[in-house]
């Protein structure tokens, strides 16, 4: 496996298993909890891959498949354990917009694009399983909420090539890239810091 397949597959199963607990808090049958999980996972990678031109992951490699099913089905059976903690679901997800931005900017990258292209690649990949997901469960996708979403992963692709210039070795690159945007996310949260709201700015 190289690099970017396990990031992906990593980014899979976090996605997955946030999936599974919205469809579960939703009270969903299996069937609903299952495409909720497969389309929170591979929703971005889908339209990245369309955009890109590139065969889609998951259908040429069925580890992706494998994986949510798995992944899907750990996460039902531990259910309680993982609602024991508190905002298990916001962990998740938070650490699938961190590996997805990572794994879309890297994919950006080995197509030659511009690196702007390349972010907006990485925030797509990150974000857009998220807003299916959300628009599945009837929920506002969190993307267009006020909190910041979206922002830390387009932080994150910036940290990527701000590190990138230095030569330095690409695990330290996907690290940092992928810390600053679990970090941001983290911080936004926990301190309630979040972007403004046009329509106050107006009142």
């Amino acid at each position: 496996m190289d690099v970017i397949l396990i990031l992906d597959i990593l980014g899979v199963i976090a996605f997955s298993i946030s999936g599974v607990l919205t469809s579960m808090r939703k009270h969903m049958d299996a069937f609903g909890i299952l495409i909720i999980a497969f389309v929170t996972s591979v929703g971005g990678g889908t339209l990245r891959d369309v955009l890109l031109d590139v065969p889609v992951a998951w259908l040429t490699n069925m580890t992706y498949v494998y994986t949510i099913i798995a992944a899907s089905l750990f996460a039902v059976v531990f259910r309680k354990r993982l609602t024991y903690f508190r905002k298990s679901l916001f962990l998740f997800d938070t650490l699938g917009i961190g590996l997805y931005t990572v794994v879309g900017v890297e994919k950006g990258i080995n197509a030659e694009l511009n690196p702007i292209i390349c972010i907006a690649f990485g925030t797509m990949s990150a974000c857009f399983g998220g807003v299916i997901r959300d628009i599945l469960c009837n929920e506002i996708p969190v993307i267009f909420r006020k909190e910041i979403y979206a922002t830390a992963c387009i932080l994150g692709g910036f940290t990527y090539f701000a590190i990138a210039h230095f030569n330095l070795p690409s695990s330290i690159v996907f690290i940092g890239a992928f810390s600053v945007v679990v970090s941001i996310r983290l911080v936004a949260v926990i301190f309630k810091i979040s972007l403004p709201n046009i329509y106050k700015l107006y009142d």
